[in-house]
């Protein structure tokens, strides 16, 4: 997992690296600015001219840096400087210095807008980076908005100018189209509330000391296939089908029967030795015909979950797709948590806990819940931004002793101990009906193999997105659904399994 470390942390790491390695802080800022420029030269080829806006610190040193490899490699480039109450740093004056006389170099005046960077395709942005401290005001400010007012591609060296890393953001941000980060990613970039301004996001290594991030003390992790493929478990030559657990589906109500098969397909994908699949009596002709694989228990009633007689036979019970909130599927629900059995809860089951809140504390340890950000309101209420939404994730997790995964692009998991990871995999075209069932049946699948919650709640979430990924690569995003992502999981586990 790629440990992601706060604005300290990362001062901290490159201080350490200075003290622990032959090389002079020049020497590492220019190492950081060829790692940008590589990646910078794959996506933009020389015939685009390229303006950089530095400010007078380091980031703005690394703009200076930028804008002279660029130009030894071919790039017509032109830089102007945003001169504000900051002091140059020494290694903005050298990189100043080091300039060739070619390069225009203008200050940014504060009377200037868009229209001083007419003619320029590409605008790089190195004003500020992640130790600004208070919002941007001023000619900062005023260059910010200049920049974002251009018709140019944007792109943001190391972070987006006036972008807080650790903390709620307000003043002028600029809107990066991507953003270049150096070593590590930043915990905001995972937000929905910065999309705007970071945008596309890349981490790129410029030799900052490993074993310093090995040691570093974090709660947030960036989850990575290398990460994933530890956790992933290979099957023995001699295992049978009790091997993998035995788990119960309780889901579907009349004319929602669907969610249920998306979820029991999905669960025999994800590899669950036995599934027990349990629903009203009009599902069962249904479930029979298109799921053969699962066994199937049928309710009393005909229309909706009421009560199941015994759960003592299975290790695993998810529940909640297609549900409903009948007065008789909230008494069962109820029954469900007394089981102790540890549960995969979603959809209705959720909201039943979000209109009975009390049920939060009757959650067995070792659970996953799986809200969207709507049902993960009806829990814990509102919330000012995203900051204070991932402290309510982290503090429902502790309270109920369950992993709480938020959907959403970099889905994030909060575990019972504090952590919390980000996934990488997902794509848009996901946001369809259906897919949040074939996530909750992974989650059965896995947990029932005697992965932890945590494990389960990584890997489930990883491969759930990467069976996004793959079909988007065949059917399109726009073209996407739900039953795509269980066709597709099996090219997942193939695809995660390759060296």
């Amino acid at each position: 997992m790629l440990k992601i470390l706060s604005t300290q942390q990362i001062r901290e790491l490159d201080a350490y690296t200075l003290q622990h390695t032959p090389i002079a802080s020049i020497d590492l800022m220019e190492r950081a600015c060829l790692a940008f420029v590589q990646w910078f030269v794959q996506r933009f080829d020389p015939s685009k001219k390229v303006g950089i806006i530095c400010g007078t610190g380091n980031n703005g040193g690394d703009g200076l840096g930028i804008a002279r490899i660029l130009n030894d490699w071919g790039y017509w480039v032109s830089v102007w400087i945003v001169r504000g109450p900051g002091k140059e740093s020494a290694d903005f004056k050298i990189n100043l210095d080091r300039l060739d006389k070619r390069i225009k170099v203008s200050d940014f005046v504060f009377s200037a807008s868009a229209e001083v960077f007419t003619g320029r395709d590409i605008l790089i942005d190195a004003v500020f980076g992640s130790g600004l401290s208070r919002p941007a005001e001023g000619i900062y400010a005023q260059a910010i908005q200049a920049i974002n007012s251009s018709k140019a591609v944007r792109v943001a060296v190391d972070i987006p100018s006036g972008l807080s890393a650790d903390g709620h953001s307000t003043g002028a941000i600029v809107n990066a189209d991507c953003t270049v980060s150096f070593q590590l990613p930043k915990l905001a970039f995972v937000f929905p509330e910065n999309h705007l301004h970071v945008g596309e996001w890349h981490v790129v290594d410029i030799g900052l000391l490993k074993s310093y991030i090995k040691e570093a003390k974090t709660s947030y992790y960036y989850v990575t296939r290398k990460g994933v493929k530890k956790i992933l478990k290979q099957r023995s030559t001699f295992a049978h089908k009790g091997d993998y657990g035995k788990a119960l589906l309780i889901a579907g109500s009349y004319g929602k029967i669907g969610a249920c098969i998306l979820a029991s397909r999905a669960s025999l994908r994800a590899g669950v030795g036995l599934l027990t699949v349990h629903v009203p009596k009009v599902g069962y002709a249904i479930l029979q015909s298109s799921v053969p694989e699962a066994m199937v228990s049928v309710d009393i009633n005909a229309e909706i979950f009421s009560a199941i007689l015994s759960l003592d036979s299975f290790d695993v019970i998810g529940i909640g797709p297609g549900l409903g909130l009948a007065k008789e599927t909230i008494q069962g629900f109820k029954k469900v948590l007394e089981s102790g059995k540890p549960l995969v809860i979603d959809a209705d089951a959720l909201n039943m806990m979000g209109s009975q809140r009390e049920l939060l504390h009757t959650i067995p340890e070792g659970s996953i819940l799986t809200p969207h950000p709507r049902e993960f309101e009806r829990l814990v209420g509102t919330w000012k931004d995203d900051f204070e939404r991932l402290e309510k994730q982290i503090k429902l997790a502790k309270e109920t002793k369950a992993v709480i995964i938020l959907k959403g692009a970099h889905t994030s998991i909060a575990t019972p101990k504090g952590e919390v990871y980000f996934n990488s995999t997902g794509n848009p075209g996901m946001a369809t009906g259906g897919s949040g069932d074939v996530l909750t049946g992974i989650l059965t699948g896995l947990l029932a193999q005697k992965y932890s919650a945590e494990e389960t709640a990584i890997l489930g979430v990883y491969l759930h997105g990467l069976t996004g990924d793959l079909a988007a690569i065949e059917k399109g995003t726009n073209s996407l659904i739900a039953s795509d992502l269980v066709d597709f999981l099996p090219h997942a586990y193939k695809d995660l399994s390759r060296d």
